[in-house]
Parts: structure tokens; sequence; C-alpha cells
């Protein structure tokens, strides 16, 4: 090896490169496509990307005798042995309908028409916001609003305050609405109350309107059982390995379930054929 020159005295400076870059290279970001195949370096865990739950941040693995993690999103993973950075692939635009989501023919160009007297009630805000992702073009063609109650419990108060009558249907939809619950019995009272004939009360046998959802389009086999002793959304969340110890953490479950929600065939028959009821009692000619 010749000796330095007066300039390279000291030989080549560390200094002038990146002598922190790690053996590997540096983690480059790559879209989370389905099909690949990755290594989770924290639990040294291989598998193919089977989910991406864009809204939730996380990634779901099989490995090779067909068992599921699911990790965040980011970094801390490998490709071909090269440390990556793992972000939810790139959306494409829709394509225009030809049917609304609720299955019937899309009419576009309509205008919404002007509101009825008549009101569906929903229990809570998912309820109301799954409604409007299936039914809300039928909706407003048919003029319909959707409320939301904060619970069952003020379903009384609501119907007294609205005043239901021949002009102004009340059609109402509740949740785990089964044989000697307590919404059934509140159901039962509102059918005997003076304006009962003019309200129509339905319901669902789901404890809560998410697992209205099929579970497949979750990529799940089915809804978890939880325990009365825990919190059924965050037990869920837990179950699922999603993020559940925050209201937020919540928040963002329910709208990665609502954006697996493309139309009526996601959902359970058991709420199609009642929110169809609730729509034509509150549409039938004359009221």
């Amino acid at each position: 090896m010749p000796p330095p020159t007066p300039a390279d005295r000291y030989g080549s400076d560390v200094l002038a490169t990146d002598w922190r870059v790690p053996k590997n290279g540096r983690a480059v970001e790559i879209d989370a496509d389905l099909g690949l195949v990755v290594e989770e370096v924290g639990r040294d865990w291989v598998g193919e990307i089977v989910q991406v739950e864009r809204d939730l941040g996380t990634v779901t693995l099989e490995d090779r005798h067909r068992k599921r993690r699911t990790f965040p999103l980011g970094p801390g993973f490998l490709l071909e042995g090269r440390p990556v950075v793992l972000v939810a692939p790139t959306r494409t635009g829709p394509q225009a309908a030809t049917r609304t989501a609720s299955g019937s023919v899309a009419v576009h160009g309509t205008k919404a028409r002007v509101a009825r007297a008549s009101r569906i009630f929903v229990e809570g805000r998912h309820d109301a916001e799954l409604v409007e992702k299936v039914w809300g073009d039928d909706l407003r063609i048919e003029g319909v609003v959707v409320e939301y109650l904060d619970g069952v419990d003020d379903l009384g108060e609501k119907l007294r305050d609205f005043g239901p009558g021949p002009e102004r249907r009340v059609g109402v939809l509740v949740d785990h609405l089964v044989a000697g619950s307590k919404e059934s019995r509140i159901a039962q009272s509102v059918r005997r109350s003076p304006v009962g004939k003019h309200v129509l009360v339905v319901g669902h046998p789901f404890i809560d309107i998410w697992a209205a959802v099929k579970p497949e389009r979750l990529g799940k086999k089915a809804w978890p059982q939880v325990p009365r002793t825990i919190e059924w959304k965050k037990g869920v969340c837990q179950q699922f390995g999603w993020p559940h110890r925050e209201q937020a953490d919540i928040a963002r479950a329910w709208k990665h379930i609502l954006g697996g929600v493309r139309g009526f065939q996601d959902l359970d028959p058991a709420l199609l054929g009642r929110v169809e009821e609730l729509i034509d009692f509150v549409t039938e000619p004359g009221h």
C-alpha cells in the first residue's frame, strides 16, 4: 500500500462519509402492498402482508403456519434483508356508481326532496353514520331525515318533544332488541302509548351496530366474544389487536369499520330488513 500523500497524510476522512449508515442501508418507505413478505424485527415475525388497516395504522402479517399478527405501520420491518418503512398504499379514485350503496338504481342529477315531517331515529352516532353510508342517497331522494338519540333511554322524551301524528310518523331503530331486554321493554311501552300507532320501533339482535357489519369485511372470521365485565367496543378492539386504551382509539376503530362498508352486501340481513321497513313506514303515501 503506498504511503499517503501530503494532502492525504492521515488517510481518508471518515467524517466525509455517512459513517452512521447501518450495514444493511437506511430504511426506505414502501407501500405495504398485499402479498409482500416482510419481517417484523422486534418480534422476529416473518409473514405475508394480508391486510392493511389504513385508519388504524396497522398491517397484518400471516406466517407460513397461517397464523396472523398485527403490527403498527411504519419502521421496524425488513424486506429481503433491507430495512423498510411500511406505509399504507395509495388509494385510487372510485368509479361512478350505477346503483346506490343500498342496491337501489342510482339516479344521478336528482335534487334531494324537501324533508318530510316524518323522521327516523337511531340510537347513536355510529348507527346514524352507518345508515347514512348505505341508505343516504335513498333517504335524500325520499326527503327522510335521520336523527340519533343518546341511547334508547332518551326515546320517550324525544317522542314527547317531536309529537308524532298521522302526518309525522317516526321510525325507530334500536340496538339489541331481544326478548327480555331493556330495549324490548321500552319498545313495548311506546307501542302502548297514545302515539304508538304513529311510531314503528324495530331492532336488530346485535349488542352494538358494529356487529351488524360482516366481520369478513375486516378480514375476520367472526366478531369476538367479549366478557360482560369489559366494555364491548373496547373488548373487540383488544381482541382484534387494535389500539383500545383511549376514546380516540375507539373512534378510529369505528372509522376503520365504517370504511370497510361498501354497501348493503357488507351488512347482516338482520339489519337490512329492519332499516328498509322503517323507510317504508315513514314514506308511505300520505305520510
